[in-house]
């Protein structure tokens, strides 16, 4: 494994940092604040600046893009929370493309296998009808179209969406933390 820069530990403690408050502040109260994603949007940002040049102000760009507009149509349809698009949109700018396309990937297999796993699970702790009741919101119960308030939607979530991000984007920092930086080290001496 190569020697850790200043870069790579800017990054680390960046995007750990980042991932583990949203997850926790997620996953207590099913909201993140703006003030994080902002303020690691702005972090991010300048990040690329400072590490990567005009070549990673682009490619966090180009991710942002990705991240940010695909959960923003998500967001758009019902399938997600606006907290959920701003994280991605953070994010993205400190992983560059690549990795949050993989990490939208992983994440997405993470909440399919958790969500699979939690609603089997109350299927054999509750039965069948406190979990119908728990999950799947009046207006589909009932057959009348009735909106449904921006609480009871997060009430019945079935986990918060920053957690399974949070465990991909450190999966594939892990995995990828031996390469993660070799085009950044051939341009950029080691600090």
């Amino acid at each position: 494994m190569p020697e850790l820069t200043l870069q790579h530990y800017v990054f680390l403690v960046g995007v750990g940092l980042f991932t583990l408050i949203a997850a926790i502040s997620d996953f207590r109260t099913r909201r993140i604040p703006n003030k994080l994603n902002v303020t690691a949007f702005a972090l991010g940002l300048i990040y690329q600046i400072s590490f990567n040049g005009l070549d990673g102000l682009k490619d966090a760009g180009l991710a942002f893009a990705v991240g940010f507009g695909l959960f923003f149509v998500l967001w758009m349809i019902g399938g997600g929370g606006g907290g959920d698009v701003k994280l991605m949109g953070a994010l993205s700018v400190w992983l560059g493309l690549t990795m949050t396309i993989w990490v939208m990937i992983s994440s997405t297999v993470i909440v399919i296998a958790g969500t699979f796993l939690i609603v089997m699970g109350s299927l054999i702790v509750r039965g069948p009808y406190k979990t119908r009741s728990k999950y799947v919101a009046e207006s589909e119960k009932s057959g009348k179209r009735v909106p449904e308030s921006v609480e009871a939607r997060k009430k019945r979530r079935v986990m918060a969406f920053a957690v399974p991000v949070a465990l991909a984007t450190w999966a594939i920092v892990i995995y990828k933390l031996p390469t993660l930086f070799q085009a950044a080290d051939a341009i950029i001496p080691n600090v």
